[in-house]
């Protein structure tokens, strides 16, 4: 359809440039007088054909171009859309005043030329700037109504519409099963999307001949269960699908785009995927990670020392909550519980990782 209204807009354009321009190429080679040249119908036929031969090499080329700009549109986020088109319109708004003030100068080049370049350069540096800080007068706007008597008011509907934001749960996080815990006491507001491809993904693994993979398929299943069961959260599961995506990771990425959502995950990959993209995410390990003890160096503690570390005479332990603790010089404390001194602490999106050393300092190697 798009290739068939291209090749008439060419024939269209064809036509119309006949009738302005062919009469006069006549002129200039001395066919003044045959009356078929000067006849606009003539003229019209025979610009149309010429465009419809040059259609034949441009038609496709316009095409894919078109797809590419419709494809780039429909992946951009609204606020880049409003925002860039906005300060698109300023910068031709300020073109055309700026023309419209050099018609008294009776410079041709000037009156017919520069209006053209001012509209160009000018919508063009409109709508970077209205892109590139569409932040920053989001920001200001905010700022303006909160400093009024109606603080309080804006505040609230700001937090009411964050808390209404569609949510969509990827599979490591239903695999996981915490989010029913979170969601159970009120921290999580909203609607739970849950996208048919990643049940299909959930059903795959619970069909799995591997019996780990199987046991997590299906209490992915039991999690969802409880969540559309238990209060709590609205679960609402949507058939809304990217044939084009074959990865699931990018299909959550392209939905939340899709719905003005985020993404709530435990999947550290995941979690940087969709950074660059520009989509917010909830990091279940995040959460987890913020509300642990906190655990600064110079601080003692009391481990069991139960494998070797990856690195020369290292030790591991773990707390109660799972987190591995690295002891320096731990390998000769395996199956003893000592006494330990932190000496740093890693904290990402993927855990938390604690370093010590025996507060004794080094034991001896047993012959």
């Amino acid at each position: 359809m798009l290739k068939r209204v291209i090749q008439a807009s060419f024939l269209l354009i064809g036509g119309t440039l006949g009738v302005l321009f062919i009469p006069h190429l006549f002129k200039l080679f001395s066919f003044t007088t045959n009356p078929v040249i000067n006849n606009p119908y003539v003229a019209a036929v025979v610009g149309a054909a010429i465009l419809a031969l040059i259609s034949v090499v441009l038609t496709m080329p316009i095409v894919n171009f078109i797809k590419w700009m419709e494809e780039r549109l429909l992946k951009a986020p609204i606020f880049d859309l409003l925002f860039g088109t906005i300060g698109l319109m300023v910068g031709l708004s300020v073109a055309f005043l700026v023309s419209f003030g050099l018609e008294s100068i009776q410079i041709p080049i000037i009156t017919s030329v520069l209006p053209i370049v001012l509209s160009v350069i000018l919508g063009y540096l409109g709508f970077q700037v209205g892109f590139q800080k569409r932040e920053e007068f989001i920001f200001a706007v905010y700022s303006a109504k909160n400093t009024g008597p109606k603080k309080k008011e804006v505040a609230e509907v700001s937090a009411t519409t964050h808390g209404n934001l569609h949510k969509i749960l990827d599979t490591s996080v239903i695999i996981d099963g915490r989010i029913v815990d979170v969601a159970a006491t009120g921290f999580l507001e909203g609607i739970l999307v849950v996208p048919q491809f990643v049940l299909t993904e959930l059903q795959h693994i619970a069909d799995s001949s591997d019996t780990l993979k199987r046991t997590k398929g299906r209490r992915g299943l039991d999690v969802l269960k409880l969540l559309q069961t238990a209060d709590g959260p609205t679960v609402l599961i949507t058939d809304e699908d990217f044939v084009d995506v074959a990865e699931v990771d990018l299909k959550l990425v392209r939905l939340a785009k899709s719905m003005s959502g985020l993404v709530v995950t435990n999947d550290f990959n995941l979690n940087k995927v969709a950074d660059l993209h520009g989509v917010p995410v909830l990091n279940i390990n995040d959460l987890a990670n913020a509300v642990k003890p906190v655990v600064i160096p110079g601080e003692e503690m009391h481990v069991v020392v139960i494998k070797d570390g990856k690195e020369q005479n290292q030790g591991i332990a773990y707390l109660d909550d799972g987190t591995m603790i690295v002891v320096e010089d731990g390998r000769y404390h395996i199956g003893n519980a000592i006494d330990v001194v932190v000496t740093s602490v890693l904290q990402t999106s993927a855990g938390r990782m604690i370093f010590a050393k025996p507060k004794n300092g080094k034991a001896t190697r047993a012959n």
